[in-house]
C-alpha cells in the first residue's frame, strides 16, 4: 500500500473525527480536504462516509453507560422504551429523504462553493440561535422529549444532506430553536448520530461494493482508527465546553473558513477540485 495513500487517509480521518461532532460540518471538511489532497475520486468519496463509523465508534464508548442501561431497561421501563422510540422516529426522515435525493445532492452540490457558502449562512444561524432568550427552553434532558420533539429533530436533521451545514450543526442548533437546551441538544445530536452515521456507511458501502476490494482495507482501516481517536478526544472536550460556553466561536469560524474558500476559489488563489 502506498504510504503517501495511507497518510492521506490518517489526514482525512482526524479531519473527520475533529469535525463530526462540532457545528461546522465534517462532510464540508471532508470535501475541502480531499480537494487540497487530491483524495476526491469515487472511491474518496465511500471512504469520506465509511469512515464515520469511527467517529460514532467514538460516541459510543463515551455514552456505553446510558446505551447500556437503555437497552437492558427496553423490555419493561417506559421511559426506556420512549427514548429508544423517539431516536428511531428522528432517524426516519433522513432514511426516506436520503434515498429519495441522496443521489442528485451528490452529483450537483458536493462542491467547495457550495460548501463555502453553508458554511456561511449556518454560521449566522447559529449566532442568531445563540441569541435567542433562554427562556425559550422548555426542555432540560434527552429523557423529557416528546415524540414530536423528536420527529422536528429528526426533519432539521435532513437539512444536513446539503454538504456544509452539518449534521451536528442542524440537529444541536435546531434543537435548541425547538425548545431543548444546549446539553440536551447535544446529547440528542450523539445518539441520533450512531443509528444515521453507521446506516450511512453501511449503505455506501454496499452501494459502492464494486469499487472496492481487499487491498483497501489498510486505507480504511487507517482512517477508522484515526477518526476513531480524534472523535474520542472531541466529544470528551465539547462536553466539558458546552458546559460553560456557547457555540458562538464556531460560528464566526464558520464565517471566516467560508469567506476564505470563496476568496481563494474566485480570485485562482486555491484550485478547488470541482
Amino acid at each position: 500500500m502506498d504510504i503517501v495513500l495511507l497518510a492521506k487517509a490518517a489526514i482525512m480521518g482526524v479531519v473527520e473525527g475533529l469535525t463530526e461532532f462540532l457545528p461546522i460540518s465534517s462532510t464540508g471538511h471532508l470535501i475541502l480536504a480531499g480537494s487540497l489532497l487530491g483524495f476526491d475520486d469515487a472511491k474518496a468519496k465511500v471512504f469520506d462516509i465509511a469512515i464515520q463509523t469511527g467517529a460514532i465508534f467514538a460516541v459510543i464508548v463515551v455514552y456505553w453507560q446510558k446505551i447500556r442501561a437503555t437497552l437492558a431497561a427496553l423490555p419493561t421501563e417506559r421511559q426506556a422504551q420512549r427514548f429508544a422510540l423517539n431516536v428511531l422516529i428522528a432517524f426516519v426522515p433522513a432514511v426516506v429523504l436520503g434515498l429519495l435525493f441522496g443521489k442528485a445532492i451528490k452529483a450537483h452540490l458536493f462542491t467547495p462553493v457550495v460548501v463555502a457558502s453553508t458554511f456561511i449562512l449556518g454560521g449566522f444561524i447559529i449566532l442568531w440561535a445563540e441569541r435567542r432568550p433562554s427562556a425559550a427552553t422548555r426542555i432540560h434532558a434527552v429523557e423529557d422529549m416528546t415524540a414530536l420533539d423528536a420527529l422536528k429533530v429528526g426533519l432539521v436533521q435532513c437539512l444536513a444532506m446539503v454538504p456544509g451545514t452539518s449534521r451536528s450543526g442542524a440537529t444541536i442548533i435546531g434543537g435548541m430553536l425547538l425548545g431543548l437546551s444546549r446539553k440536551a441538544a447535544t446529547d440528542f445530536s450523539f445518539f441520533l448520530a450512531i443509528p444515521t452515521l453507521i446506516g450511512a456507511g453501511a449503505y455506501s458501502l454496499y452501494k459502492e461494493r464494486a469499487l472496492l476490494s481487499a487491498a483497501d482495507i489498510p486505507l480504511f482501516g487507517v482512517g477508522l482508527v484515526f477518526s476513531f481517536i480524534s472523535a474520542w478526544l472531541c466529544v470528551h472536550w465539547l462536553l466539558r465546553y458546552i458546559s460553560t460556553h456557547s457555540f458562538v466561536p464556531f460560528a464566526y469560524y464558520r464565517i471566516a473558513f467560508g469567506v476564505v474558500v470563496l476568496v481563494s476559489a474566485w480570485t485562482g488563489l486555491v484550485q478547488w477540485a470541482g
